[in-house]
């Protein structure tokens, strides 16, 4: 009972510092006169995967690395399947043209690459380093867009006018620090409720972590479906996706080499799988239908059912 209440706190702590953390980072961003594009497809992106982040670095450290591998794919399939479903269950979302085209083949291409690096069980620090370059690469490529489409110019200088660089650095470090010690306290929880019920890390980190890692994810993408924000929804969850692979696990194998354990290889295929399904639903109409959200949700039933088998 008390490492459930512990990994509802770390839950919590995670959920707030990420909103916390968006909000500050947004700031300094818009200070800095960084794009209003860049910042939805980079900042809050890497904002609202700060808890995979904090929580799969920290499992790395402490040696359970099935976690790790387990919060991240875990976290694509539901941020997809749940998420997407579930947001554009409640109102059909519509998706630009570089989204569907760029964006989410980017998703796909990149659960293929660690798909294929995992293959010798093992993400290595060269492995690591080759995820890294695709990250740069892809952030490269979002500002030279930006720069052509050249938008929200007179947005941003008001934006900026607006932004207090104190108060916005304080709001980050304060996220920052809450995300870091949610990570260890939903770790830790995490790992001795699987041990006292004799479930494996693999289970526990493509389901428990998974779902309180997407937290912010969540939030997010169904508030800005509800108020018909399809941007919003649709981009927070594909750049999310993008950094979880390339960022989290790319930066934790530079730290630590990271197990990629046999059992993965069916939910990678799957993660890839769900990206795929996006893809198609997203392209014929540039517009994921309730129809597309329902197919989605049940394709997570049926993957969860196989979990529990």
């Amino acid at each position: 009972v008390l490492n459930i209440l512990l990994l509802i706190v770390g839950f919590t702590l995670l959920a707030k510092g990420a909103d916390f953390f968006v909000d500050g980072a947004s700031n300094i961003a818009r200070k800095l006169k960084i794009p209003q594009i860049v910042i939805g497809l980079t900042i809050v992106a890497m904002g609202t995967s700060a808890p995979e982040a904090a929580v799969s670095i920290s499992a790395c450290l402490k040696g359970s690395a099935e976690i790790t591998i387990g919060n991240i794919v875990g976290s694509n399939i539901l941020n997809i399947l749940i998420i997407l479903g579930l947001s554009s269950a409640i109102a059909p979302l519509v998706v630009k043209k570089s989204t569907a085209y760029i964006d989410i083949p980017v998703v796909v291409v990149s659960t293929i690459v660690l798909l294929l690096l995992g293959l010798d069980n093992t993400i290595s620090f060269v492995d690591g380093l080759i995820l890294i370059i695709m990250l740069i690469s892809y952030i490269v490529y979002l500002f030279v867009i930006t720069k052509k489409e050249n938008t929200a110019k007179v947005e941003e200088k008001q934006e900026e006018n607006n932004t207090n660089i104190i108060k916005a650095i304080f709001y980050a470090l304060i996220g920052l620090g809450a995300i870091i010690l949610g990570s260890n306290i939903s770790v830790e929880a995490a790992t001795k409720i699987a041990k006292e019920l004799g479930v494996s890390d693999r289970f526990i980190g493509l389901t428990i972590v998974a779902l309180g890692t997407s937290l912010p994810e969540l939030f997010t993408s169904v508030s800005a479906s509800l108020k018909k924000n399809s941007d919003i929804a649709i981009g927070n969850i594909v750049g999310s996706n993008i950094f979880n692979i390339l960022f989290i696990v790319g930066s934790s194998s530079l730290i630590t080499p990271v197990v990629f354990a046999q059992n993965f290889i069916i939910d990678t295929l799957i993660a890839i799988a769900s990206a795929i399904l996006l893809f198609l639903f997203c392209l014929r109409n540039k517009k994921l239908g309730r129809i597309g959200g329902c197919v989605l949700l049940a394709s997570y039933a049926l993957y969860f059912i196989y979990l529990l088998i």
